[in-house]
C-alpha cells in the first residue's frame, strides 16, 4: 500500500486544472464582451481559493524549485515570506468578511466570498509555507 504523504501529493495534481477554472472564470466576461462580470471574478476566486487548498498537500519536505529552495533555506527571506503570506490571508480573510458582513457596497458584497475562499485556502498555504520553512532552513 502506498503511503499516505505520496497519496496527497498525487492529489494535490488536482490544483492545476482548479487554476484553468479560475483563469477562465476570472477572463471570460472580459474576452468576450469587453465588460467587467463581478460574479464570474468572485467564481474565479473561489477556485483559485480551492486550487490553493489542493496545493498545500503537496510535500513540504521538498522544493519544487531553486527559487523556493533559496527562500526557505535563507531564515531571513523564510521570516518575509510567511509575514507576506500571512498579510495576504488576513486581507483577503477580512475583505470577505467586511464585505459579507458589513458593506453595503454590491461590488463588494459579489467579491466577498470568493475573497473569503481565497483567504481560507491561503490560510492552508501559510501552514504549509512555514512547514517548508522548518524543513528546508539551514543551521
Amino acid at each position: 500500500m502506498p503511503d499516505a504523504k505520496k497519496i496527497f501529493h498525487i492529489i494535490s495534481y488536482l490544483q492545476y486544472p482548479f487554476l484553468i477554472v479560475s483563469i477562465y472564470y476570472c477572463y471570460r466576461q472580459m474576452i468576450m464582451s469587453g465588460d467587467v462580470s463581478f460574479p464570474d471574478i468572485n467564481k474565479g476566486l473561489m477556485f483559485l481559493g480551492l486550487g490553493v487548498s489542493f496545493s498545500t498537500l503537496q510535500d513540504t519536505t521538498k522544493t519544487q524549485n531553486n527559487i523556493s529552495k533559496r527562500v526557505f533555506e535563507n531564515p531571513k527571506y523564510a521570516k518575509r515570506f510567511i509575514f507576506a503570506v500571512a498579510i495576504m490571508v488576513a486581507f483577503f480573510v477580512g475583505i470577505g468578511l467586511f464585505g459579507t458582513l458589513i458593506s453595503r457596497n454590491p461590488i463588494l458584497n459579489e467579491l466577498a466570498i470568493g475573497c473569503l475562499g481565497l483567504g481560507i485556502g491561503m490560510l492552508g498555504m501559510l501552514k504549509a509555507v512555514i512547514e517548508m520553512a522548518e524543513h528546508h532552513k539551514k543551521v
